[in-house]
């Protein structure tokens, strides 16, 4: 299976090179390269690709803005770019719906397996990364108020609710099949129906939803509420 992907940044030889190590791929094929984050929203729609690289800064329609379109439109998956090492730029690239954040200096190897991976489904960010990023914002923004959002969470079983928790501590299946006592296919199935039920996308809207509910104390190092 081919993986088509659009390319958005207002620097034309970044995107060009971006592109053209992508093109490289025997899997991967750059439908359309676009410089501005309102090109790369009328590019998604037009060429339906799996993955849209989007620079953080561009003219027009800025990235995070372009990512927000992009992710309630269709199922298209973002990645971000940028040049700034920035938590807050990463923040607000996961609340706008993107999957993955890379730096422009990223590793010829490193991008083809950050479109890979995405385009099969999962998120980018490392959930210990995404974990240590969403517990220093959410401790500043949560509050009670937000204990049903992204879905109620009593439609989740405990061992969903268990599953959630581990999550937003950022342990990887195996790490939960053993906190668990259980299989690693058991516990995909209930990771799978962790996002299904609440309605999110990947791992790391898992983690932000174990903070932003209430579920994990922001600050506590992984501690749910509660306990």
């Amino acid at each position: 299976m081919t993986i088509r992907v659009v390319v958005a940044d207002d620097q034309e030889l970044v995107r060009s090179g971006f592109a053209m190590i992508l093109d490289a791929q025997e899997d991967v094929e750059v439908v359309a390269e676009a410089g501005d984050g309102a090109a790369a929203v009328a590019a998604v729609e037009r060429f339906a690709p799996d993955v849209a690289l989007l620079d953080i800064r561009m003219p027009v329609l800025d990235g995070i803005a372009a990512c927000r379109a992009i992710s309630a439109r269709g199922a298209c998956r973002t990645v971000m770019l940028t040049t700034f090492d920035s938590d807050e730029y990463v923040y607000e690239s996961l609340h706008a719906g993107a999957s993955g954040f890379l730096l422009k200096d990223v590793r010829r190897d490193d991008l083809v397996h950050a479109v890979r991976v995405v385009a099969a489904g999962e998120s980018l960010l490392a959930p210990s990364v995404a974990r240590r990023l969403i517990e220093e914002y959410t401790a500043r923004t949560v509050a009670p108020s937000l204990a049903l959002a992204y879905g109620r969470l009593e439609v989740l079983t405990a061992r969903e609710r268990e599953t959630l928790v581990h999550l937003g501590r950022g342990l990887s299946n195996a790490e939960i099949a053993a906190a668990l006592v259980v299989s690693e296919h058991t516990v995909k199935s209930h990771v799978g129906n962790v996002l299904a039920k609440l309605g999110l996308r990947d791992r790391i809207q898992a983690v932000i939803c174990a903070y932003e509910t209430g579920l994990i104390a922001a600050g506590s190092a992984g501690t749910p509420s509660g306990e």
